[in-house]
């Protein structure tokens, strides 16, 4: 490293410079068309001491992490790579992909599955928790690794690929499923399939009558913008209406590429929704979130979550407390454009799904009257209407036309009448009295004992 010390100084009183520069300074001999290439970005993706060590002033934590055996998968796009910080192990890009040590230490309370997907799963790679909708899992391989995978048990394994006997499973439970409308396709990342086997899929999909909308969800136009390209646009135009949620991070993921990247998707009409866990030293700042979700505004890329960091071996040093991500969305309500603010929300564990979780602004109702507060603290009431006539599903033509999956429900069903109540398991048997206890009453009654049920 002794030899390698003079890239990583600044020469005084010179502003530092973008991240093109670098590149070029650390793949002097890679031709533009080269760098362009998606698949050369792939063959020469970082994994080992040695690649870091070309790039970045390598810790004893960053080296420990890499040593490490058994360790979650590691491989860095060159693009990814060139935007780290060389001399700041906190550089926010640098910790998403360079493991640490750190990521080995178990805390509690983490498991292996959090959110449950393999006991949602009715054939491998499918999850089916909410009504109307799947995630379909139909690769383990990505462009690069974050370091706080929720899927970390699964992802990266290149010897455990999902087979075309998967795809057949999982397009056989969705063409027999007619409550299913919404598809997502996930993994891994679903851009990092052969353009042939995704166009097989989206036209199988595409060819059952009752899903209406599919989604992939997708790092690739972060981690390796060149893969967005006319070809692939061609392709995807085909399938619509389809819909793309990119995870974006941090600010510093914006490049130039990268704005190119989500310029094609959008001119190809795929609606852009953005996905972004909430991250302890890289993002844990409103102001950072407000830079990000303004700058992909800026790019048609509309924020939709914001996730609390999921309970999975490794991503214990990245969790934060519930109340920073409240914070966050107290700093954007009102002090940004409303489209602006994405719903945070904690993938409940256990399987329990996304729950929305926001600052208090209902702060007290009665019958006529509802008292609420704004992003200042202002507080105004809200007068109740006295003549409204109450919605009556029996004469709604939707309503009735509804078809609730049996035991998904929920509150929604409370409130539509279709049940009266929602009990925890084992309710009904835990309040059966079965037991006869006589007892003696302390006041005066003709029968000396009685029973009671």
């Amino acid at each position: 490293m002794k030899g390698a010390e003079n890239e990583f100084e600044e020469p005084p009183g010179e502003e530092v410079e973008e991240p093109p520069p670098r590149r070029t300074t650390l793949w002097p001999d890679v031709s533009d068309q080269q760098w362009n290439d998606w698949r050369w970005q792939l063959t020469h993706r970082l994994n080992t001491i040695d690649d870091f060590a070309r790039v970045i002033r390598l810790t004893p934590e960053e080296v420990a992490g890499l040593l490490a055996p058994g360790h979650f998968r590691v491989d860095v796009t060159p693009h990814f790579a060139s935007l780290m910080d060389p001399n700041d192990p906190n550089c926010p890009i640098r910790r998403q992909v360079v493991p640490t040590i750190r990521e080995l230490v178990p805390f509690e309370a983490e498991m292996a599955d959090s959110l449950a997907e393999d006991a949602h799963s009715p054939v491998p790679g499918l999850v089916h928790r909410y009504p109307d909708r799947v995630l379909m899992l139909v690769t383990t391989q990505c462009a690069s690794y974050c370091r706080f995978c929720t899927r970390s048990r699964v992802v990266g394994d290149s010897k455990a690929q999902f087979s075309r006997t998967n795809y057949d499973q999982q397009l056989d439970y969705i063409a027999h499923t007619p409550q299913v409308r919404d598809v997502l396709l996930s993994g891994g990342d679903p851009l990092m399939l052969s353009p042939r086997v995704l166009e097989g899929l989206l036209s199988r999909l595409r060819a059952i009558p009752h899903v209406e909308v599919i989604r992939i969800g997708t790092r690739v136009p972060v981690f390796l913008p060149m893969r967005i390209n006319p070809e692939l646009m061609a392709m995807l135009r085909q399938f619509h209406p389809l819909w793309m949620n990119i995870h974006f991070n941090h600010p510093k993921e914006i490049t130039p590429e990268v704005r190119q990247a989500c310029g094609m998707l959008a001119d190809a009409g795929i609606p852009l929704g953005s996905q972004t866990v909430l991250l302890a030293g890289i993002n844990d700042c409103p102001n950072v979130i407000k830079t990000l979700v303004q700058e992909l505004v800026r790019i048609r890329v509309r924020p939709y979550y914001i996730y609390q960091c999921d309970l999975v071996h490794g991503a214990g040093h990245f969790r934060t407390p519930v109340g920073k991500g409240i914070e966050i969305i107290e700093a954007l309500r009102g002090h940004t454009s409303g489209f602006c603010v994405p719903t945070y929300v904690i993938d409940a564990p256990g399987g329990g799904g996304k729950i929305p979780i926001m600052p208090q602004y209902l702060i007290s109702q009665s019958e006529s009257r509802v008292v609420v507060r704004n992003f200042e603290g202002f507080i105004s009431s809200y007068v109740q209407p006295t003549d409204y006539r109450l919605h009556d599903p029996a004469t709604c033509a939707y309503c009735q036309a509804a078809r609730p999956e049996p035991g998904q429900e929920g509150v929604e069903g409370l409130l539509a009448g279709h049940t009266m109540a929602i009990a925890p398991e084992g309710f009904d048997q835990v309040h059966q009295r079965l037991t006869r206890i006589a007892w003696q009453p302390v006041w005066p009654v003709p029968v000396a004992t009685k029973e009671v049920v």
